[in-house]
């Protein structure tokens, strides 16, 4: 009810539901998070099936635990709240809604329309059912302090197995998942938890060690702290967010990371920014977004997000763009990563960015757009630019 009428973060209410209760075992929990992860994944279909309308009370709520339970193939136990659930209807009418995406893939109207006029029948299609698989676990090893050798070998003695992919080389990708942030491997700094296209954008910026690289909207810090360790902590590393919360939670975990060429700077005011014009070799912006890319990871946020923020969000871009961009030296080079699929939040952004007066002083290198029905992780759009000298 919290996630639903109040509109609180699932993952704020899943972890404070698993604290308060001290007797569940590890199964237990597992089997309360992923039931209601399931449930606000698939909210829309559930509702539809089990004919409620918010705002949702308890039985509300227990008739669509009903409907996700019968769809499981699970035995409903004779309690009170189940005595008429009709299971052959709640099967017929998932039959019959899943027939249609918007049912079947479980999103709003607004957001089904907009993914069709922006990518296309057929590729929404595929990239919808992807971002409704659940998201693997996946770590990128600190290589301030060991190799992904070494690190599989010790999470293999914890029984936690992992493999290499190919195209991604710091990426441990979990085969089962597990709690890893309980062992003392991620106590000591060896690893990040970070999903593998959010492993790309830092080697897409090519930074060298020695060199001063910015990172404009640092939030907590994951790409800033990958960014350390290609620089092998050489260097200056400016992470830069208008929020100072999330630059303390960067703080704890570079020293965790032993890295220590972070700066952490907090956005007070233009000037911030001015103080650093034509200072940096190489510009991070990783764009505020709509995260369409990343709703298998945050799947509330299909529940959350509304047409007006898209609208808004596309105007900040483009203002972060032009503002940030002249932190470049001449020569110097910049990316711009989102972690949404839509075009006008990417393409169309370097497009119009490119035409500006200021965007006239870059040049094109390349982009790489990434959806997760063709890669199996989350969809992810980067775009590098280079200074002209």
């Amino acid at each position: 009810m919290a996630i639903f009428n109040e509109g609180e973060y699932a993952d704020k209410v899943v972890a404070r539901a698993l604290k308060k209760d001290k007797r569940w075992g590890s199964h237990d929990r597992k089997f309360v998070a992923e039931t209601i992860y399931e449930i606000v994944r698939w909210k829309r279909l559930y509702t539809e099936i089990a004919e409620v309308k918010e705002p949702f009370d308890r039985d509300k709520i227990w008739r669509i635990f009903a409907v996700w339970a019968v769809l499981r193939g699970y035995t409903l136990p004779d309690w009170k709240y189940f005595e008429d659930t009709p299971v052959r209807r709640i099967k017929g009418k998932f039959d019959e809604l899943t027939k249609t995406r918007k049912f079947r893939e479980s999103i709003p109207d607004w957001m089904d329309e907009l993914g069709v006029k922006e990518l296309g029948e057929e590729t929404w299609t595929k990239e919808l059912a992807a971002q409704n698989e659940q998201a693997k676990v996946i770590l990128r090893v600190n290589k301030l302090k060991t190799t992904k050798e070494k690190l599989r070998a010790i999470l293999m003695d914890l029984n936690i197995e992992t493999e290499f992919h190919k195209d991604y080389p710091d990426a441990l990708i979990l085969t089962e998942r597990a709690n890893v942030f309980l062992t003392d491997a991620f106590k000591d700094g060896l690893f990040e938890v970070q999903d593998a296209s959010s492993q790309l954008v830092a080697y897409f910026l090519d930074v060298q060690p020695g060199m001063r690289v910015v990172d404009t909207c640092a939030g907590a810090g994951g790409k800033t702290l990958h960014l350390a360790s290609l620089m092998e902590n050489k260097g200056q590393l400016i992470a830069m967010d208008l929020y100072e919360s999330k630059l303390k939670q960067l703080k704890i975990r570079a020293k965790r990371n032993g890295a220590f060429n972070i700066e952490p700077r907090v956005i007070e005011s233009t000037k911030t920014i001015k103080k650093l014009h034509e200072k940096a070799d190489r510009v991070l912006i990783d764009a505020p977004c709509s995260g369409l890319g990343v709703l298998k990871r945050n799947p509330d946020s299909k529940w959350k997000l509304q047409p007006e923020f898209i609208d808004n969000i596309r105007k900040v871009q483009a203002e972060v763009l032009e503002n940030y961009s002249k932190i470049v030296k001449p020569g110097g080079k910049l990316v711009y990563a989102t972690c949404s699929v839509l075009p006008s939040e990417n393409q169309e952004q370097i497009k119009h960015f490119l035409s500006t007066e200021i965007g006239k002083e870059f040049n094109f290198v390349k982009d790489q757009k990434v959806l997760a029905h063709e890669s199996g992780f989350d969809g992810f759009y980067m775009a590098l630019l280079e200074r002209k000298k």
